[in-house]
């Protein structure tokens, strides 16, 4: 896999580095990261891991509380600062179990210390829509990552795609369609504007 051997040869001279994947809602972030992981993982095991953005969804109560139910998913419905300052431990605290939180659709909800990145690691990769965004305090993470790759997808596949995932959890056809041509959509145009910045384009076809 290309993209494994990409992520392999950055190792080169460095004790950790870390990959992101960034991309509208839909482009297939979490995919091709999880395939990325498992191959680098075949390659060096125990030394790769995946800690998506999606742990830092703030919790629905919050979001729910605040008013911002209509808009889950966008910056603002994020712990941007807590993932900002993750990245920043796995980047300088090497000799050290850290634990990141996990996002889980089944719940709606992020579940807190589900993922060990052990000292062995060397490979962290992250995925997320807005690892590219330049406002605070996401414009740090660029700083925090040796790379950072952004996932297009044909904007008609990747709403199919987003109306199936909602559907997946529950949301009626009609509501599964607003969800992902509304809120999914403002928050699409928003990272696609920031792909300029990536090393990597990745065409998701």
């Amino acid at each position: 896999m290309a993209l494994a051997d990409r992520a392999e040869s950055l190792l080169a001279g460095h004790h950790r580095i870390g990959i992101g994947l960034a991309g509208a809602p839909g482009a297939g972030k979490s995919t091709i990261a999880a395939a990325v992981a498992a191959e680098l993982e075949t390659r060096l095991p125990g030394q790769v891991a995946l800690v998506p953005m999606d742990g830092f969804h703030l919790a629905q109560s919050v979001i729910e509380r605040a008013g911002q139910a209509e808009i889950k998913g966008a910056p603002q419905t994020f712990d941007a600062h807590g993932f900002v300052a993750l990245l920043a431990r796995l980047r300088h605290h090497r000799d050290e179990t850290i634990y990141a939180p996990e996002f889980r659709r089944e719940i709606d909800d992020a579940v807190a210390g589900a993922i060990p990145v052990d000292p062995q690691v060397r490979i962290v990769i992250t995925e997320g829509n807005y690892l590219l965004l330049d406002e605070a305090p996401w414009h740090m993470i660029r700083e925090l990552l040796d790379e950072i790759w952004y996932v297009r997808l044909p904007q008609g596949l990747r709403v199919q795609r987003l109306v199936e995932r909602h559907m997946r959890f529950k949301d009626q056809e009609a509501e599964a369609y607003r969800r992902a041509t509304v809120s999914d959509q403002r928050n699409a145009d928003l990272v696609e504007k920031q792909q300029s910045g990536a090393k990597l384009i990745i065409q998701n076809n």
